[in-house]
C-alpha cells in the first residue's frame, strides 16, 4: 500500500469537527423525549448524539451511521431538525411556537418597592391596593390548620386499614349546609382505594319494593374502609316526610326500626359517626343565592332547594323529632354549627380524629373539637336552625 492510500484511510476514519457535524432527527406531533446514543469510533473516542424519539420509545431511524455520522429517519413524511453533537440543536419554528404569557395589571412602583422592605411598609402597601389583610391572614391560618389535620387523617386511615376497622361517617343537615364541602376536605388526600363517598340518587322502582335499609346495607364499610355518606338513610326521617316522598306508616316504621338497626351495627363492631350541620335560615338563603349566580355551583340547585325556605318550620319539626328518637349512647348525634364553613370543616375533622387512638398521633396539635362549634345533641342546647 502506498503513502497516498494510507493518508486517505486516516482522513476517512477521522471524526468531523462538532461545528460542521449535524444529526437529523424525526419529530412527531405526539410529543418527544430525548435519548442519548453513544457510538465509539475507531480512534477510541466516544461521541454523544441526541436523538429525539416518540413517547413509545419507537426508534425508526437507521442507527448504523455512515461516513458522515448522520442518523436518518425512515419516515420521510415527518419533519426533521438539525441537532448538534452536544444536543443543543435548533428547533423548527413551525413545530415550536412561542405562547404569549398574560401579564398582570398589578404593578409595583419604585415607592412600592421601598415600602415592602419592612413589615409595616408591606401592610401599608396591601391596604393601599385595597387588599383585605384580615381575610388573607384568616385564609392562610385555615389552610395551615387544614393541612396539619389532613396529615393526621392519612395516619388514621393507615391505622384503619392495618387493623381492619370499619368506619361510617354520616353527614346530614339542611340544604346548602356544607355537607359535600366538608366531605371533600376529609377525603382530599386519603387513599381512594380504602374509602368511598356514597350519595345515592332517588330509589328505583325495584328499590321502592325492598326493605328501606336494604340499599344502604350494601354501602356499609368493608374491613379496613371508611365510608362517607352525603345524606343517608335519615332522608326518611326529615326530607321524605316533609316533601311527601313517603307515607306516614313508612315514616313511623323507620323511626321504630332505625335505633335497632344501628344498635346491631354497633354490636357487630362498626364505628358510626353522625353529623348534623346546622345553619340559620338567613345563611341558607345567602348560599342559595350564591348558587343561582355562580355558574360553577348551579348544578347544586334542585327543586327541593326552591322549597326549603318556605318549608323551614316543617323541616325543624321533623328534625327535632329525629333527634329525640334516634340520639342514643351508642350512636349519638353530633351537632356542627356551620354558618362558618371553614370552622365547621376544621372542627368536624378534629372530632373524628379525637375518637381514635392511632399511632404517631401529633400531640402538639389541637385534636379536640371546639365545644362552641361541635358537640353532642341535647335538648337544652342553643339551636340556630
Amino acid at each position: 500500500m502506498n503513502t497516498n492510500n494510507k493518508r486517505s484511510t486516516k482522513t476517512a476514519s477521522a471524526p468531523k469537527k462538532p461545528s460542521s457535524r449535524t444529526t437529523k432527527v424525526s419529530k412527531t406531533t405526539a410529543g418527544t423525549s430525548d435519548d442519548t446514543i453513544r457510538s465509539k469510533p475507531r480512534n477510541g473516542r466516544t461521541a454523544a448524539r441526541k436523538v429525539s424519539t416518540t413517547n413509545g420509545d419507537n426508534r425508526n431511524g437507521d442507527h448504523s451511521g455512515g461516513s458522515n455520522g448522520s442518523i436518518e429517519s425512515n419516515n420521510s413524511n415527518r419533519s426533521s431538525t438539525a441537532v448538534s453533537p452536544g444536543g443543543s440543536g435548533t428547533r423548527s419554528d413551525s413545530t415550536y411556537k412561542k405562547v404569549p404569557l398574560k401579564r398582570s395589571s398589578f404593578k409595583l412602583t419604585e415607592e412600592d418597592l421601598y415600602l415592602i422592605n419592612d413589615n409595616k411598609g408591606l401592610v401599608e402597601l396591601l391596604r393601599a391596593k385595597n387588599i383585605k389583610l384580615k381575610e388573607i391572614f384568616e385564609t392562610l391560618k385555615y389552610e395551615r390548620e387544614l393541612e396539619n389535620l389532613q396529615i393526621e387523617l392519612v395516619k388514621l386511615q393507615r391505622w384503619i386499614q392495618e387493623t381492619g376497622q370499619r368506619v361510617a361517617v354520616l353527614t346530614e343537615g339542611r340544604d346548602a349546609a356544607g355537607k359535600g364541602g366538608t366531605i371533600r376536605r376529609f377525603t382530599e388526600h386519603l387513599n381512594p382505594r380504602a374509602l368511598r363517598v356514597v350519595a345515592l340518587p332517588k330509589p328505583s322502582e325495584q328499590e321502592l319494593g325492598q326493605w328501606y335499609f336494604q340499599r344502604y346495607s350494601k354501602q356499609l364499610p368493608n374491613k379496613g374502609e371508611i365510608v362517607f355518606f352525603d345524606r343517608s338513610w335519615y332522608n326518611r326521617a326529615v326530607v321524605e316526610p316533609v316533601m311527601g316522598f313517603c307515607t306516614d306508616e313508612q315514616y313511623k316504621r323507620f323511626m321504630q326500626q332505625v335505633p335497632e338497626w344501628e344498635h346491631m351495627l354497633y354490636e357487630d363492631g362498626m364505628k358510626m359517626i353522625k353529623f348534623w350541620f346546622s345553619i340559620s335560615k338567613n345563611e341558607q338563603e345567602r348560599r342559595f343565592e350564591a348558587r343561582r349566580t355562580n355558574p360553577l355551583k348551579q348544578w347544586k340547585i334542585s327543586p327541593i332547594d326552591e322549597k326549603a325556605q318556605a318549608l323551614w318550620d316543617r323541616y325543624t319539626e321533623y328534625k327535632e323529632e329525629m333527634f329525640s328518637k334516634t340520639h342514643t349512647s351508642f350512636s349519638p348525634w353530633i351537632i356542627v354549627k356551620a354558618n362558618n364553613k371553614k370552622l365547621a370543616r376544621l372542627e368536624s375533622i378534629r372530632h373524628v380524629l379525637s375518637l381514635f387512638d392511632y399511632p404517631s398521633k401529633n400531640t402538639k396539635l389541637r385534636l379536640h373539637e371546639d365545644p362552641n362549634i361541635v358537640g353532642r345533641f341535647h335538648r337544652g342546647s342553643i339551636k340556630i336552625d
